[in-house]
């Protein structure tokens, strides 16, 4: 099974956590100072990394979507 990574950029604050924990996955843009996903459906090898960076939000902006 697949997952999707969602980012709600309405509640992106821009602690850049995500960057740390999944830096495949998230980066980050300085102008809109919010969160930018890299790779939509990442491989399921980076799948514990995205969980944390979903952990560890302090804006709680980051979902998995399951996809089948």
């Amino acid at each position: 099974m697949s997952f999707r990574v969602v980012a709600d950029l309405g509640l992106c604050q821009g602690h850049q956590m995500c960057t740390g924990e999944a830096p495949g996955v998230f980066d980050f843009d300085n102008d809109t100072d919010q969160v930018v996903v890299l790779q939509e459906h990442p491989d399921d090898s980076l799948r514990p990394q995205v969980e944390s960076a979903v952990t560890y939000c302090p804006a709680m902006a980051l979902a998995i979507e399951e996809e089948q």
